[in-house]
This record gives structure tokens, C-alpha cells and sequence, in this order.
């Protein structure tokens, strides 16, 4: 019996997810003991409506869930993407933003687009943009050495600036801080997906999920089944064997960063086109979206498939915790219980290792 759980273990998509319910329970737990030092008083209902989550108010719910995972998917699988090319792309909120922005413009004003296709022709420029965004630091990592988490973390600031100074420019509604918002005709099409879940004859959300659901795929298949995604994935193991094996290791850089860009970008694009009514805001603050791309990748092993998974999760913990709100829990305390949860899942890759030489002692003790 030992044996087979060893070997079990040792199997790469059996220790990773072992390892991220690992993390996952002793979020929630310290989640629970948050809620009971901060709540005593309905700290039984609190969690269990945390817990309940997105089925909490049914299909509504659960509509909810699909759309608050879906930036944080792609910005998930662009870290994802750079870091088992070796790159740790921590410009993904400026790229995000730049998408944002960029898919905006296109929706709002560029009305020579038809209507149907605008959603279209935002998203993928919104990607292009994110694109090229990314390859500012990875040009830079690729011929200057330049540190790509230095050089990410200035771009994103130039960024935001930079979108800010657009929005003031190109698409500011004149009565807030803030954009204006994308029309219902000019955003993602409605399909009877989101009539089934949802009673908002505004959301679409369905449209969205899929699009990030199929780039995860994509990037799975690139990855795992072309010469292309095998040398991006040797470059970042060792670029020194990568060279000498005759692979163009500076290729291999600025394109894995590039197409990570890419992923970030369409992420930024999908929520404000989801007829939420959503809109920038001209507020120097980068987008949370960006930064909670680290966990889903961490919780996801970096695996395109796993950060569709990690994606869904969070979602599920924003949706439960917005309704703790119900009960008058302060936002702070929600914030708190979900930034715990994430915390931990920073430790998937110790846990992984423990995993491995517990698997690796039960075998060696057959």
C-alpha cells in the first residue's frame, strides 16, 4: 500500500495536486481562526458562507465566479507561461493595464469598427498591446542583461501613468475619474449561456471564460507538443545547453515573454468588455488583477491547465467573501481571509518537495 502511494507521489500531476489541497486546507484553516479572533459572534455562518461561495446564491453565483476568474486566469498563465521559460515576467499588471486601455479605445472609439466585430478587434489589439509591452523588458533581458523583474516593475509604472494620461485624453468621462464605458452592442456577444445563469441582462460573461480557457489550452499544447514551446522550456532549464545545442537563446527569451504579454493583455480586455459596465479609473494604483496572477500560477505549478483550476478557486473565495459582507464583516477581514489562503499558497513548491522525499523514503524502505 505504502509502495503504490509512492508511487503515486512520484507522478509530477498527482504531487502537484496533493500539494496545492495541501496548501488550499491550511489557508482555510487559518482563514477560520481569522474569522473567530475577528467575528466570534457569527463566525459558524461566516464560514460557511465563505465556504458555499459560488453556489451560495446558485447560478447567479457561480456566474460570478466565472467572471471574476477570468482576468486572473490569463494573468495566471502569463506568469505561468515566462516561468517555465525560466523569465519571471512581473510586468504583468502594466501589460494588463495597457490591454485594458488599448481594448477600450478600440470599443469606444473607433467606430468605424462594426459593432459585431469591435469585441473582436479589441481584444486582439488589447493582446498585441500587452505584447508589446512585455517585449520592451525581455529585448532588454535578451541583448542588455537587464534584470527582467527590475525592468517589469518600471514598465509598469510607465504604464499606468502613460494610460492614465490616455484615458484623460481619449475616452474621460467628464463626470467622474474615470473612462467611459463600452457599449452593449460594441462588447462580448450574449449567448443563452449567460441568460441560463444569470438574471443580469447586461453580463456576459460566458464569451470571456472561454476565450481564457481556450489560450490556457493553447499554451498547454504550445509547451507540451511543439519544437517551439520544447525550446522556450530548454532555454529556460539551462540557456548555456540550450546555446550550444544550437537553440537561439535570445529568441527564446523574447518571445516566451512576449506571448506571456500577450495572455495579459487579452485578460485586460475581457472584464471591461463583458458589459458589466466597468471602468478605468484615474487612480495612480496598478491593477490587483495583475499582481493575484502569482498565486494561481503558484497554486497551478505553472501548468496552463492547472492555472485554469487555481483560477475557478480564488474566484470562488472573492465571490463567498463579497458576501460576507451581507453579514456587516468589514472588507478588511475578507481581504485578510483571502490573502491568507493565497499566502499559502506559496508554499505548493516547499510542500512538493516534502512530497517527494517522503514518496522517495517510503520507496527506498520497501
Amino acid at each position: 500500500m505504502k509502495n503504490k502511494f509512492a508511487e503515486l507521489l512520484h507522478k509530477e500531476s498527482v504531487n502537484s495536486f496533493v500539494a496545492s489541497l495541501i496548501a488550499i486546507f491550511f489557508g482555510l484553516l487559518f482563514g477560520v481562526l481569522i474569522i473567530f479572533i475577528s467575528f466570534p459572534q457569527g463566525a459558524l455562518e461566516c464560514f460557511g458562507i465563505l465556504l458555499a461561495g459560488g453556489f451560495y446564491k446558485g447560478l447567479e453565483s457561480l456566474s460570478m465566479v466565472f467572471y471574476t476568474a477570468t482576468p486572473i486566469m490569463l494573468t495566471g498563465l502569463c506568469i505561468a507561461f515566462a516561468y517555465k521559460c525560466g523569465e519571471f515576467n512581473i510586468g504583468v499588471p502594466g501589460q494588463y493595464l495597457v490591454g485594458s486601455f488599448v481594448a477600450m479605445f478600440i470599443a469606444i472609439r473607433c467606430t468605424f469598427i462594426p459593432a459585431p466585430l469591435t469585441w473582436l478587434a479589441a481584444v486582439i489589439a488589447a493582446g498585441l498591446a500587452g505584447m508589446v509591452w512585455a517585449l520592451i523588458p525581455g529585448i532588454l533581458k535578451a541583448y542588455r542583461n537587464v534584470n527582467v523583474v527590475i525592468s517589469g516593475i518600471m514598465m509598469n509604472y510607465i504604464g499606468l501613468l502613460l494610460v492614465i494620461q490616455g484615458i484623460k485624453s481619449t475616452i474621460y468621462n467628464s463626470e467622474g475619474a474615470e473612462s467611459m464605458t463600452v457599449e452593449q452592442s460594441r462588447s462580448l456577444p450574449r449567448t443563452f449561456i449567460d441568460d441560463f445563469f444569470t438574471s443580469d441582462a447586461e453580463l456576459r460573461f460566458f464569451v470571456g471564460i472561454i476565450i481564457a480557457v481556450l489560450l490556457c489550452v493553447l499554451a498547454w499544447f504550445i509547451m507540451n507538443k511543439t519544437v517551439f514551446g520544447y525550446e522556450l522550456k530548454a532555454c529556460g532549464f539551462n540557456k548555456e545547453a540550450a546555446k550550444y545545442a544550437g537553440m537561439n537563446e535570445k529568441r527564446c527569451i523574447i518571445m516566451s515573454i512576449a506571448i506571456a504579454g500577450f495572455f495579459a493583455g487579452v485578460g485586460g480586455a475581457l472584464p471591461y468588455l463583458s458589459g458589466a459596465g466597468r471602468k478605468l479609473q484615474i487612480v495612480e494604483k496598478l491593477p490587483a488583477e495583475g499582481f493575484n496572477g502569482i498565486p494561481i500560477a503558484l497554486l497551478g505549478f505553472s501548468n496552463p491547465i492547472g492555472c485554469i483550476f487555481a483560477a475557478l478557486f480564488i474566484g470562488y473565495l472573492n465571490v463567498g467573501g463579497n458576501y460576507l459582507q451581507s453579514l456587516n464583516v468589514p472588507i478588511e477581514v475578507i481581504d485578510v481571509i483571502v490573502a491568507i489562503i493565497i499566502y499559502f499558497a506559496s508554499f505548493t513548491l516547499l510542500i512538493k518537495t516534502i512530497l517527494n522525499k517522503k514518496a522517495k523514503s517510503v520507496k527506498g524502505g520497501k
